[in-house]
Parts: C-alpha cells; structure tokens; sequence
C-alpha cells in the first residue's frame, strides 16, 4: 500500500528566472511500451516516464509474458510479434493500478486474443467509465463481463475472428482513437475510423515511424484513418521527450509570478498538444515563446520560454477542448487569479476522468472566495487576483493528480496555509514534481496524511 501524504503551503513563492526540465511524456511512454510489446525483436527505450502509471503498464505486459529489462541508460522491450502475449487457459489477471491509458489501450490488444483477462485498479480507476472501451470493441466481436457494467473490475474476452469495421469518434478521445487502432493491427482487413473531433496524433505518428500500413486523409472537419491489419512491425529505438501537460503546471507559476522567467527544454510541441499554451498566448495576452523546434521520434520538440504576464479573462472555444484536456485544471486556476470572468464550454469530459475535475475544483475555488458556475458541460470563473487566505484550508484531491498539482500552484501564488491531501497520486504522473517546485524556489511542507 503506498504511503499516503499530504503537502502543506505556508507562502508565497518569490520571484525566479531559471532554466528546467519536467517528466517525460506518460503518453508517449505508455505507447512506446505497448507498441514495442506487438513488434519483433529488441525495442529501446530512453527517457521512459519513471512514474506509477509507466510501472502498472510494464507489470501488465510481464504478466502477458513480455520480457522488459531496465539498464542504466535505456528499457529493452523484447517483442515477440503481434499477438503474441501469453495468457492462462481459465483466466490472467491484470492490475492496471490507476492508469486509465493503460486500462483503455490496452484493451485493445487483448481484444484480439481467444482468452479471458480480468482487468482491475485502484479505487480511483475502478470508478472511471469503461463505456468508450466496451461498446468499439463489441463490434469487433469482444465480450466483457459482467454484462452491462460499466466500470472496472471486468473480464474482457477476447476473440480470434477480429472484424474490420467502420467506427465514427464523436468525442475528440485520443484513447478511444488509440484502442481501436491497437485492436486493428491484428485485424484482418482494413479499419477505418471517421474523426468527426480531432484529438491527439500521437498513436497516428508512432505507427507511421513503425512502419504500420496506415493512411490518414485530412478533411476541412476531421480525418479519416485507414489501417490495414496483420502487417508484422519490427523493434525500433525511441526516445521520450519532455510532457507539456506536466509543463503546465510551471508555466502557470512563472506567468503569475511577478519579475519572472522560466525556460522549460525540449518539450514535444506537437500541435496537438499545444492547445493550453495557445490559449494562454492567443487568448490571455501570456508572454509566451516556443523556439528551437526539432523533430525526435516522429514528434517536434521545442523549448518554451515564459515571462510573467498580465493576463486577460477568456472565453475558451469548445473547439479546442481536445487539445488542452489534461490542463484545464491548472487553466482554471490562471482564471481563479485573473481579474475579470472566464468561460468554459464542451468539458463534459473532464468529469470522465480520475475525478469529476469541473467538481473538484470548483469546490476548492468556492472554499478560497472565488465565486464560479457551472453546467454538466462548463464552467464559469470569476476571477480575483487579489484573493486572501484568511484561514487554514484543506484541499481534497479526490485521487486526482493534476488537481493535486493544481492547488499547489496556487497556494504558492496566492500563499495563506493550504494544505493538499492524498499528494502521493502525483506519483503516478509526475514524481519529481515536488523536487522541481523546491528548484525553484518554491517552499512546502511534506505531512502524514
């Protein structure tokens, strides 16, 4: 059981300029790790994400009969083709911790399979909707048990007789989008998928550098993706470069710092992924640069330098929603600290993730003063960047790490005593967190929970 902690903010952080680097993309490492499972031969990893979810995903795949070594410098991931994990007549379990990519991608090359795998997680990850897995996979012939559930634990049985379908994404989910993909390449024929709302390339780009026969045509309102099944792919060498979700969190702190600079290096600035820095500099007046673009592994990386800013209120466009979905949380708090009302519409989805985020955070605004409403779909924040913390507070992080990340960002921006429990779910995304904050400058107390 892993040890339960809580962070305690006294002050204000005080003005920095200085150069870093966050933790690596857990996308990116969860794809490398699963795509280089269903390739042949030795596969290299460097700059793996070394966080909770990157661990539940290789005990996963080693319970599947996947061989991972880890060395000083790099994971080797021996694949033994597509299909080729090994699993027990009856039934294999499989504890997926609090990794939602995980569950969810990986599902899709179980689907495959002519075996029954019990998939389960924590408390956090056994309250997510599994709808979006279950109802794609149905049609390609999968069964999940018990029958109309919708959350974990579930037994998914997998079939041998795959169908090629024709699938339409409505929600602008990159998971969704990837577990179907992962299902079709060991599905005979040629999958299709009609993406209504773009999300995130990242699965698209890693199978066009592993030689997958996939082909994307690109229309003025989404795409079309064709990805023809049972095509043998071969090991390759990745290395994973810098989370811009987990720069968010330091870019909020340096843009509301007075008198400060913050350099974050080599980045991905893939420009599905650059949603929240967009709004930010189109939309909120941020003083924000990308420079020195590159292309690593199929994916452009860049640094991103910040300067503090004055900013603006927004009224953020649902049309950029799945591009800044895992930073809305932190977006909420440059609102809660920037005068004037900001508007967000088409979140429902953040209420599908670790927590109910529109929840979890409006709840926390209301106990500092900050005055917000909200729909099923969107959130209303009126912001006050000249809010006072007059008491002790106590902020629950309902097992959400980027909630948890979020609130320590603005304690140290607003100061007053704040105390964020249940810290330890930042591990799962971001275990240096606490050590870049200290880095910087920022102070925090570690508490028993």
């Amino acid at each position: 059981m892993k040890k339960k902690i809580a962070v305690l903010i006294k002050k204000k952080i005080n003005k920095f300029n200085t150069i870093t680097k966050v933790a690596s993309d857990k996308s990116l490492s969860l794809r490398a790790l699963m795509l280089a499972s269903q390739c042949i031969g030795r596969s290299k990893i460097t700059n793996l994400l070394d966080s909770e979810d990157i661990q539940s995903c290789i005990k996963a795949l080693k319970i599947l009969g996947v061989k991972i070594v880890k060395n000083k410098n790099a994971h080797l991931i021996y694949g033994n083709g597509l299909n080729s994990y090994k699993f027990n007549k009856k039934i294999t379990k499989i504890y997926v911790g609090n990794s939602g990519t995980t569950t969810r991608l990986l599902s899709g090359l179980l689907s495959t399979l002519p075996g029954k795998f019990y998939l389960y997680g924590d408390r956090s990850m056994n309250k997510r909707d599994m709808s979006r897995v279950i109802n794609p996979l149905k049609k390609i012939g999968c069964f999940f048990y018990p029958k109309k559930k919708l959350t974990l634990p579930l037994t998914l049985s997998g079939t041998s007789l795959p169908l090629a379908q024709n699938h339409v994404e409505n929600l602008g989910s990159a998971q969704i989008k990837s577990l179907i993909l992962f299902s079709a390449l060991s599905t005979p024929g040629i999958t299709t998928i009609k993406e209504n709302k773009i999300s995130r390339n990242h699965t698209e780009l890693f199978l066009k550098k592993i030689n997958a026969d996939i082909k994307i045509k690109k229309f003025k309102r989404g795409n079309l993706i064709m990805l023809r099944g049972q095509k043998n792919l071969y090991a390759f060498n990745y290395d994973v470069s810098s989370d811009p979700s987990s720069a968010s969190f330091l870019v909020a702190l340096a843009l509301l710092t007075p008198n400060s600079k913050l350099i974050i290096k080599n980045v991905i600035c893939n420009s599905t992924r650059l949603g929240f820095f967009k709004i930010l500099k189109e939309k909120m007046n941020a003083n924000i640069e990308i420079k020195n673009l590159k292309k690593k592994s199929g994916e452009v990386v860049g640094n991103i330098i910040i300067k503090s800013s004055n900013l603006k209120p927004v009224s953020c466009p649902k049309s950029m929603v799945p591009f800044l979905i895992d930073e809305f949380c932190i977006l909420f708090v440059i609102a809660a600290l920037t005068k004037g009302v900001s508007k967000f519409t088409g979140i429902h989805e953040l209420r599908h993730k670790e927590s109910d985020r529109i929840k979890s955070m409006e709840k926390g605004l209301n106990k500092i003063g900050i005055v917000t409403k909200s729909t099923i779909d969107s959130l209303k924040i009126y912001g006050n960047p000249s809010i006072k913390i007059k008491k002790k507070l106590n902020i629950y992080s309902n097992n959400d790490h980027r909630v948890a990340m979020s609130w320590s960002i603005l304690a140290l921006l607003v100061g007053g005593k704040i105390k964020i429990h249940n810290f330890e779910t930042v591990n799962t995304s971001f275990p240096n967190f606490l050590s870049l904050i200290k880095k910087i400058g920022g102070e925090f107390e570690v508490k028993k929970n």
